[in-house]
């Protein structure tokens, strides 16, 4: 079948029924096959979705710093997010998605609209793997610069890298440049915009990074002269809670392809899982859902998200090839919670069946795999947050470019 005729039905198939049709190829786990193997230098990338502590995750954290004991501050977010530990630590390179605003690690806290979350997170963070995290988001004017240089401070505390907003002019036009297995690679991270009534300070136009391709293409530029030799964006754009990649994205994907050498976009802000394509020798992940977050209408599709798997490797001075591997996720909500409304309308979707005490972020092949006395219920579930993010992912012809399963899906 001609591949671009296969593409193109292969986007009008329902996720589900793509699951079904790729399933049958024997997609495995990763290392089932040798592409990307033979070359040069190689490194791995794990990147995720958003990271937004609504309040619900942070009185889970408070609950559960008074059974560990741990924390700082009467707080501990380690036993929420330690399900994903074991794959962002094994990458080489773990970006994370860094969305609200730090507070003050004793409060005020604030949810939507204006988010102030506690820094006690940048620990977490850092402790369970990421080394980098992009900071472009419509929410990172919520508490103007001296919000933004909190959230800076907490995550140079942590340990952690980041991009996508400022302190200082100098700050902001200095590349994000890390050394990863003796390969010099650049993160960038943009924002569509900032929500209202927040506007860049006055006099400081540089505090966050707005997305426009002139502004990307310099910026990558500066990496260049860095030193980096490869790239990658990160992207908060599109449309929120919508699992299919608006026409602005798409065509706004193939300017980049382009008209830049990026060699890799990881997109934000739907909080839904969207698809991945390659577009040229770019891969771009429209939308890697959430992370880690508790909206206040639950929909299963905001509590289910994936860990992007890339692998880098040197074919010749300056060409890299990029296999793709993706692994669920999926944030338990506690059984007790009320207003869950299922995807499909039946009032499940966002709920984890009896027994779920606690929000805790898992791996979803894992928590098959390890089946500590799961219901019925529960196994379903996760299932469902497999399929279901497997057939978004795919829908756009990804299975052709060699997307796969990080972890295959346990029978």
């Amino acid at each position: 079948m001609n591949r671009r005729l296969s593409r193109t039905l292969l986007t009008l198939l329902p996720p589900l029924a793509l699951v079904a049709t790729v399933s049958g190829c024997g997609l495995l786990a990763d290392g089932s096959d040798s592409e990307g193997r033979g070359g040069g230098r190689s490194f791995t990338v794990a990147a995720a979705g958003d990271i937004l502590m609504h309040p619900e995750l942070v009185d889970q954290a408070r609950a559960d710093a008074k059974r560990t004991g741990k924390g700082v501050d009467g707080l501990d977010f380690g036993p929420m997010m330690a399900g994903i530990k074991p794959v962002i630590s094994r990458a080489d390179l773990a970006i994370c998605h860094f969305e609200p605003v730090m507070g003050r690690a004793r409060g005020p806290f604030e949810g939507f609209p204006d988010f102030q979350v506690p820094p006690q997170t940048a620990r977490t963070i850092k402790d369970i793997g990421y080394d980098t995290c992009s900071t472009a988001s419509n929410h990172t004017l919520d508490h103007g610069y001296a919000g933004v240089k909190r959230t800076l401070d907490a995550l140079d505390e942590a340990g952690l890298k980041h991009t996508g907003s400022a302190r200082t002019r100098k700050e902001a036009l200095t590349p994000l440049v890390l050394d990863v297995k003796g390969v010099k690679v650049a993160q960038l991270s943009f924002a569509y915009g900032f929500n209202e009534p927040h506007e860049l300070p006055a006099g400081k136009p540089w505090v966050a990074d707005r997305q426009d391709l002139g502004r990307i293409q310099a910026a990558e530029k500066r990496a260049r002269e860095a030193g980096a030799e490869v790239v990658i964006l990160s992207l908060h754009w599109g449309r929120e809670h919508r699992p299919e990649p608006s026409s602005s994205q798409i065509s706004f994907a193939r300017q980049i392809a382009e008209h830049t050498g990026i060699n890799l976009v990881i997109g934000h802000h739907a909080h839904v899982v969207e698809p991945m394509e390659k577009v040229g020798d770019t891969w771009i992940t429209y939308g890697l859902g959430n992370q880690i977050a508790r909206h206040e209408v639950p929909t299963g599709l905001t509590e289910e998200g994936v860990i992007a798997w890339f692998t880098f490797t040197e074919h010749g001075k300056g060409h890299w090839a990029v296999r793709p591997r993706f692994e669920p996720t999926l944030l338990t909500i506690p059984s007790d919670t009320e207003g869950a409304e299922g995807a499909a309308g039946d009032g499940t979707a966002g709920r984890d069946g009896d027994g779920v005490r606690d929000y805790r972020l898992l791996d979803v092949p894992a928590a098959l795999r390890d089946d500590s006395g799961l219901s019925a219920a529960q196994r379903a579930r996760l299932r469902l947050a497999f399929e279901r993010t497997e057939g978004t992912l795919l829908n756009r012809g990804a299975a052709e470019d060699g997307l796969k399963p990080l972890t295959a899906l346990p029978e």
